[in-house]
């Protein structure tokens, strides 16, 4: 099933009519979809398409041949070209006269088993770019590899791309999208748990409740997402058992670099180099308090809910889910599920807010939204607001956020409205987010007030409908 990418196919169409030379970088982190994407943009046009493999130059050649000469000829052909040079330079002298995509899945791969491959494309791009029809996608799921051996500024193709594509997963709004016969409560759960990314979605079912799904993968050492975090950090780094130790110790309340540090039992300096790893990999992410720069105050975080959910709950039951006791597991997590869904809940509040900022609806026009967390010096305690975000210096959102079954009171519009007053801004907007709803009294409040804006999780489902 394809879902969504309508922009990425558009861009990559409104390219492939240019009837010019194109050369187009796609990438973004495993199993996000992008042979999907390329699979769907060239299914109706004259395209050779090749995905490298973790093997040699020779291997890598052969195939790459059988690819190209099956499209010229229609056959499978044995021989193979005596070199990537030649090859290319085959397919480039091929749409001279006609609209050609050359698609190399996987590049990185290509490129490690033949050194000099990316010198020789931008030879023969530099050659051909101007007489060649040729539309050349590379495609690649490392991502340190392509921003580091691709894009940059050292690389030996920077300034020959006509265009480039980070594939990102989808947003809670394109995650519903899969599924119809989900409750709206459910499909939050469903992005709670495996967040926005293709592959991991096709696992779930909406035909079953949350509770089967989650028994049916996580809970299920048979089933493709139980080893899943385990083998992408495989393919991914070269000690996957420090990246695992790190995640663990993140997923288990160890935020500030010096804790993690204290848990894996290694240097600040080790963690914060695997960390950076794992950020460029987007499995972790790096927050400051909003409007500080002062990275002693920075937390670490998961930032992909796959790993998060996986990391949170997996491990500590593993003993129980390898005995085959799913119910039992699952009966330990289920307590635990309304707290995890919090963060979860916090970030589709967020994609709501830019929704209606790209749609000319928000009191506020920001351009950038987070987190504080500090001190506050009259309450003498830490607070922390969910959502902050600043028009200029002086005007500013600030929101709160409440995944509970219980519907939001008074007080917690009170609360936020004490802790906004630690901030200078004159001019101030509130919005207080509810799974449920809100109480009479909030609700009176917020209308008397005039600058509270009251959503509940049922008004952010149906602006997406």
């Amino acid at each position: 099933m394809f879902i969504g990418r309508e922009r990425e196919l558009a861009a990559l169409n409104k390219l492939y009519e240019s009837d010019k030379f194109e050369f187009v970088v796609i990438y973004g982190r495993r199993r996000v979809g992008k042979t999907a994407l390329i699979s769907r943009f060239i299914e109706d046009k004259n395209a050779i398409y090749f995905m490298g493999v973790e093997s040699n130059a020779k291997q890598n050649l052969e195939n790459f041949s059988k690819s190209i000469l099956s499209f010229h000829t229609g056959m499978e052909a044995e021989t193979s070209f005596l070199s990537f040079q030649a090859a290319l330079e085959y397919v480039f002298k091929l749409s001279e006269k006609e609209r050609i995509i050359l698609a190399i899945d996987e590049y990185p791969y290509v490129a490690r088993s033949s050194k000099s491959l990316a010198s020789t494309i931008q030879l023969l791009i530099d050659q051909y770019k101007d007489t060649s029809k040729l539309m050349l996608i590379l495609c690649g799921s490392s991502m340190s590899y392509m921003e580091d051996h691709v894009l940059a500024y050292k690389a030996p193709l920077y300034g020959r791309r006509t265009a480039q594509m980070k594939i990102l997963p989808f947003d809670f709004e394109e995650t519903c999208r899969y599924f119809k016969n989900f409750t709206d409560e459910e499909k939050a759960y469903v992005y709670g748990i495996v967040g926005g990314t293709p592959q991991y979605l096709l696992q779930m079912s909406d035909k079953l409740s949350i509770e089967d799904n989650i028994k049916n993968t996580f809970l299920n050492p048979n089933s493709a997402l139980f080893e899943e975090p385990e083998n992408l950090l495989k393919q991914e780094v070269r000690e996957p058992a420090l990246y695992n130790a790190i995640i663990t110790a993140i997923a288990t309340g160890a935020s500030r670099m010096s804790e993690i540090s204290g848990k894996v039992g290694e240097s600040t300096n080790i963690c914060s180099a695997y960390v950076k790893n794992l950020i460029s990999l987007g499995i972790i992410e790096k927050e400051t308090p909003y409007g500080e720069k002062a990275s002693r105050k920075a937390i670490y975080s998961i930032a992909d809910n796959m790993f998060r959910f996986w990391y949170r709950f997996v491990p500590e039951n593993n003993s129980i889910i390898a005995r085959g006791a799913a119910d039992l597991a699952y009966k330990r997590i289920e307590p635990h599920l309304s707290d995890y869904m919090g963060k979860v809940f916090e970030e589709i509040c967020k994609q709501y807010l830019w929704k209606q900022l790209l749609s000319g609806e928000c009191p506020v026009e920001f351009s950038s939204l987070g987190r504080w967390w500090g001190n506050d010096p009259k309450e003498k305690c830490q607070a922390e607001i969910d959502i902050l975000a600043e028009q200029d210096k002086n005007t500013a959102l600030f929101g709160e956020c409440k995944w509970t079954n219980e519907k939001v009171d008074l007080g917690v519009l009170e609360t936020l409205i004490k802790r906004s007053e630690l901030f200078p801004y004159k001019n101030v907007h509130y919005y207080l987010f509810a799974k449920t709803g809100f109480t009479k009294g909030c609700a009176d409040r917020a209308k008397e007030m005039g600058n509270v804006t009251l959503v509940s999780y049922k008004d952010i489902v149906s602006k997406m409908k």
